[in-house]
């Protein structure tokens, strides 16, 4: 089969890998039928994490259709349609009874495989998904893929960044970045009754997608502490991963106020000290998405705002078209004239 592959650091390449197979009783392979780059894929592209082996498959948001299951599989059939979270998760270890899939005991990431160990990913023809039963999750015919493909990764942790910072009817919240993880953080915060709510970004197309979602996107830092009465939110969403974006949700936020960070970081050092966190009362919240928890019950909310959540997708180009495949996320990560960084990667369109 056909896969984009991990090279080294700024470097990928479409190449034919082996298929993959059945290797345990419980596994299937599925047919990608759409897959996506994640605004996380970058922190390998850029080198900022490492570690990744050259030949990894790249790519952890992916659906498709059932090709074959492993003895063991009950839940799915070859010809149904399926979408993935971007870790595999058991369902029965401690992890997973408490709802935090994503640190399953069993779990993996796909995408990545290091020291050769690990699991590759979905921006191929075909992806192997182990502990399908309690990973996979299937999709109604009905449901367009652009919309379906959010809940594996950015409606689920836009809606976990939401949950960990405790939104409430009327809170005010203030969303940091507004790529699709940020955008459905608005979403989220408006589908869970917040008062008013702020969003930030450098990107122009971004802000006035996000007040599509439901935000206030034409205030800076000042005039948001100015309406705040100079105390700031009840609530900062930071979906970002930066010093910079940590430095502002902190400042932003008011003193017994709430930081959920759903952005993947790298520093190593936070920009506030300990004891600013204990003078302003801070509640700090972080962590990866357990997308498998959120996925059924998110699933009525894609149906039925469908038309709005497809509106991030902003590129759509075959997985072949390695060129383009760069292009296309130069200016997505670049801020250019994209609203958003999701390139959708279609195998049906390339031989």
């Amino acid at each position: 089969m056909r896969a984009v592959t991990y090279a080294a650091p700024e470097r990928l390449q479409v190449e034919r890998v082996p298929d993959p197979v059945l290797e345990m009783p419980g596994d299937v392979l599925v047919r990608v039928e759409l897959t996506a780059i994640c605004g996380s894929d970058l922190h390998v592209w850029h080198g900022r994490e490492t570690g990744l082996d050259a030949g990894t498959v790249m790519g952890h948001e992916f659906l498709g259709e059932v090709v074959a299951a492993g003895k063991a599989v009950t839940r799915f059939r070859p010809g149904e349609r399926v979408v993935s979270p971007f870790t595999t998760s058991c369902g029965t270890c401690f992890y997973c009874r408490s709802g935090l899939t994503a640190r399953c005991e069993r779990g993996q990431l796909f995408g990545w495989v290091e020291r050769g160990l690990g699991l590759h990913g979905g921006q191929a023809e075909l992806v192997r998904v182990p502990l399908a039963d309690t990973t996979l999750l299937k999709l109604p015919q009905e449901l367009p893929a652009e919309t379906a493909i959010l809940l594996g990764d950015g409606l689920a942790t836009g809606y976990h960044c939401a949950q960990l910072g405790g939104v409430a009817p009327g809170a005010t919240c203030a969303v940091v970045g507004c790529g699709p993880v940020g955008l459905l953080a608005v979403f989220a915060a408006q589908v869970l009754g917040a008062g008013r709510i702020y969003a930030l970004d450098s990107v122009p197309e971004r802000l006035l997608l996000a007040e599509r979602f439901g935000a206030m996107a034409r205030c800076g830092p000042e005039e948001i502490l100015q309406q705040t009465e100079g105390r700031g939110v009840d609530v900062v969403l930071e979906a970002v991963g930066s010093a910079a974006a940590s430095a502002l949700a902190f400042r932003l936020v008011r003193p017994g106020g709430t930081i959920a960070a759903v952005g993947v970081h790298h520093e190593a050092a936070f920009p506030f000290s300990p004891g600013q966190a204990y003078d302003k009362n801070l509640s700090y919240r972080i962590g990866r998405c357990p997308a498998r928890h959120y996925m059924e019950a998110l699933l009525p909310l894609a149906r039925e705002r469908s038309d709005l959540l497809r509106t991030l997708f902003t590129h759509r180009v075959p997985l072949g078209s390695l060129s383009h495949l760069r292009r296309t996320k130069g200016r997505l990560h670049q801020g250019g004239a994209a609203p958003c960084r999701l390139t959708l990667t279609p195998l049906a369109d390339y031989t």
